[in-house]
């Protein structure tokens, strides 16, 4: 089915085994969830979907949820079904995403304790990077025409006539929210993808170490960022 949904991704597979064949020769279990069965990406969408529902057809407002939000509600709806089916050990499910999915991955987190760990691939701005780390994507890229409908419409404001510095917190707040649980943040290479700013997204994991260590768990021995 996703072979034939996205083909370009289908060609470039290699002979060996696939991702789901290689999960499953480890004992685990896995499903796919496609976020935008539950809300369009697009500014377009933001009066169908979840949103629309939630909003019966209306724009939203200033202050309501954006499509990260309401991709991460349809993780959570996922994970209710897990918890109702005896072949799933619905303590013991983790949440992966690449890119935007990343990003609504760790909202999902975030707002889900029941999630037992997070993989999350290069979230990058409104991810796991500091908002203030100038690098790579930045807020004015998120606030933008292709993008603008992950967030509520009130962060489009730090995009201009306010900055990044103007916000109560960094990214590093998010990471704490994730309370003791654990996560992945695979970063990419420096030299690499640069786009995703994997020192940025490393300084704001560093950063949530002292959340972590109070709540009993370990954190990463120091804030100096390994070699590639």
């Amino acid at each position: 089915m996703l072979a034939k949904r996205f083909p370009q991704f289908a060609a470039t597979a290699g002979p060996g085994p696939t991702w789901q064949q290689q999960v499953l020769a480890r004992g685990w279990g896995y499903a796919e969830y496609i976020p935008t069965t539950v809300q369009p990406d697009n500014g377009a969408g933001l009066t169908e979907g979840i949103i629309g529902l939630a909003n019966k057809g209306e724009p939203r407002k200033l202050e309501a949820w954006g499509v990260l939000k309401a991709w991460a509600w349809g993780a959570s709806r996922c994970l209710d079904y897990f918890e109702t089916d005896k072949d799933v050990d619905a303590k013991q499910v983790g949440i992966e995403g690449h890119s935007r999915y990343g990003k609504a991955s760790l909202v999902a987190m975030a707002d889900d304790p029941r999630f037992a760990i997070g993989y999350i691939s290069s979230s990058g701005e409104a991810g796991a990077k500091l908002y203030r780390h100038i690098f790579g994507e930045q807020v004015g890229n998120v606030a933008g025409a292709q993008e603008y409908h992950w967030m509520a419409g009130n962060f489009l404001k730090y995009a201009g006539p306010l900055t990044p510095g103007d916000l109560r917190s960094t990214r590093t707040s998010s990471l704490h929210w994730l309370r003791p649980d654990p996560s992945l943040s695979a970063r990419g290479a420096t030299n690499g993808d640069g786009w995703a700013d994997a020192k940025g997204m490393f300084l704001a994991a560093a950063g949530a170490g002292p959340v972590y260590r109070l709540l009993g768990k370990k954190r990463y021995g120091n804030n100096d960022i390994p070699p590639n």
